[in-house]
């Protein structure tokens, strides 16, 4: 049984404690500010103590495939090499940094930000086959707008050389390990949803060909980077809407053994995550932004990202019906994680609606009389409000150490417009810095 203080292995790195900073949207881009904002964004949670940093999606090819404004792409060497000064601050705290590899694939703006598509109209929208009905359907009805471009073979193959590629870039800059965003509808989980994977060549068909993407991605980044730790996160569809508007997913099972499968291609540690087919609140499960939606200041951003005030208000009103479907839900991953690490040898990493420090002992089985249900506890928008929360909840914190997180979304619909990721709630930050005057986030 281990403690939230204790080390923890992950493919021959040692991570001091087991305390990670999840992957974060961080809208830091590639020009000349960009290591500044990233060091803004990372530097305070290693400053207090947290153990493992996962610096938040970037995009392996240079254009398209950004799920969001302002991601940072990681295709260009030169750029790449300038991230050194992030990792070596990291390092200088006596954490560790992972960097989080992306395509979105379907996911990405070129289908679903208006203004984006105008600005840049001959940019191809990535598939991995032609869109399911429900999708077509969604086209025809004018919500979103499909033109895509299926993959060929061939080019599945270069997209898993770009992910080696940017690891190796990745690798040499001083990152610790390489982190694939598998899940939260991405091209990695679309390729292993059979929602959106009808292949029918070796990447499709049967469940072991459809995880052969993350296959060749593995034998590219060992290639080109070396025994770099490897971390995926892995999908369950298990939040998807029910049948019969989707039948084709991956149940919780499916999960389980798509993580055992991973071990066996040889990564290092994974991420279970439960999920939905579509980009919905089923990863930012809580209240509906009813503060981000009301502000004024950003309606005309939102109009030019959604395509006008209806289709913003239309994007509202899902926002609510999804707040009431996926309410927040204490540790919503673990029942997945626990399944997934009876099933497995390498570190299982836990995140999703982790809130409290006692939460944190008992899924790492110090405070319970089961099996650990992970080896790692992790929490991505807490840091949004609260950069430097290690210090309050490392060092034997107090069981009813909370986070002041509210998980009321305030900081993730204003990202759609590139806005940066921060807390944007009066009595979250009230409370911050009350706490800051108390100085709880120095490292005792």
């Amino acid at each position: 049984m281990a403690t939230l203080e204790d080390s923890l292995d992950i493919g021959g790195v040692t991570i001091p404690n087991r305390l990670y900073r999840a992957p974060l949207l961080e809208c830091a881009g590639n020009g000349p500010d960009a290591v500044d904002t990233l060091l803004d964004d990372l530097e305070p949670a290693a400053e207090s103590g947290v153990g493992l940093i996962c610096q938040g999606a970037t995009i392996v090819r240079g254009d398209g495939g950004c799920a969001a404004p302002g991601m940072t792409r990681v295709h260009d060497p030169d750029f790449v090499e300038r991230l050194s000064r992030l990792t070596d601050r990291i390092h200088d705290h006596g954490s560790r940094i992972v960097v989080q590899l992306e395509h979105g694939g379907l996911r990405s703006m070129e289908t679903w930000h208006a203004e984006y598509r105008r600005e840049q109209p001959d940019l191809e929208q990535l598939a991995v086959s032609e869109p399911p009905w429900q999708l077509r359907a969604l086209d025809r009805l004018g919500f979103l707008s499909y033109d895509p471009h299926v993959l060929s073979t061939d080019e599945v193959y270069e997209l898993a050389a770009d992910f080696g590629r940017s690891a190796a870039y990745a690798a040499d800059a001083g990152y610790d390990g390489i982190h694939l965003a598998g899940a939260n509808m991405g091209i990695v989980q679309q390729f292993c949803s059979p929602f959106y994977n009808r292949r029918n060549d070796e990447f499709g068909g049967s469940p072991e060909a459809r995880l052969e993407f993350l296959a060749v991605v593995h034998d590219e980044i060992r290639e080109r980077a070396g025994d770099v730790p490897l971390i995926t996160k892995v999908p369950a569809e298990t939040p998807a809407p029910s049948s019969p508007i989707v039948q084709r997913k991956l149940s919780l099972e499916d999960g389980v053994e798509l993580a055992r499968r991973l071990e066996k291609i040889g990564y290092d540690a994974v991420v279970p995550v439960q999920t939905s087919v579509v980009w919905d609140m089923s990863i930012v499960r809580g209240a509906y932004p009813d503060r981000a939606w009301k502000n004024e200041g950003l309606h005309d951003a939102y109009d030019a990202a959604f395509g006008g005030t209806a289709r913003r208000k239309l994007v509202a009103a899902a926002n609510r019906i999804q707040s009431l479907q996926y309410d927040f839900d204490p540790a919503w991953n673990e029942a997945f994680c626990r399944r997934v690490r009876e099933q497995v040898s390498i570190p299982v990493l836990a995140e999703g609606g982790i809130r409290e420090r006692g939460q944190m002992d008992r899924l790492l089985g110090e405070a319970d009389t089961k099996e650990p249900a992970c080896d790692m506890v992790g929490m991505a928008r807490p840091f949004y409000a609260e950069p430097r929360l290690g210090a309050r909840l490392l060092e034997d914190a107090p069981d009813e150490t909370r986070v002041l997180c509210e998980s009321c979304n305030n900081c993730t619909v204003p990202q759609v417009t590139g806005a940066p990721g921060m807390c944007r709630t009066p009595t979250v930050l009230r409370k911050r810095g009350d706490l800051e005057r108390e100085g709880v986030y120095e490292r005792r």
